[in-house]
């Protein structure tokens, strides 16, 4: 459980932080752990409560701004893909994944290739 009292964080605030806590325990992370990301998060994007009085650190609104900005771009970089298509593409996927797609192409000898011989193997039969 995080520390510290939440009577300093907006509805806005508290709601995101469940909303994301959600998101973590629906991928499997343990209860605690996702209550704790949740609220590392949301004190990330918003440099903690947003209501008068607290810790007396003072955060500049134009600094939480500058951070939540940060974040989501942050956040938007990891979400960048690259087109199937891409050579690249092969490089950023995992071997299993790579022997997922050898075995819909229907590639012999899959099972005892490297990855690097598995990239090989699906560029030439692309």
């Amino acid at each position: 459980m995080p520390r510290g009292s939440k009577d300093k964080y907006t509805d806005k605030q508290k709601r995101k932080a469940e909303h994301i806590e959600e998101s973590y325990e629906n991928k499997g992370v343990p209860s605690d752990k996702a209550e704790a990301r949740a609220w590392a998060t949301v004190n990330k994007q918003s440099g903690g409560g947003e209501k008068s009085g607290g810790s007396g650190k003072k955060t500049d609104s134009g600094e939480k701004k500058t951070a939540r900005s940060d974040s989501a771009k942050r956040a938007a970089k990891t979400r960048e893909g690259k087109p199937r298509a891409s050579t690249d593409s092969l490089e950023t996927q995992t071997k299993e994944s790579l022997l997922k797609e050898a075995r819909s192409k229907d590639i012999s000898g899959r099972s005892t290739m490297s990855k690097a011989q598995l990239i090989e193997a699906l560029r030439k039969h692309q």
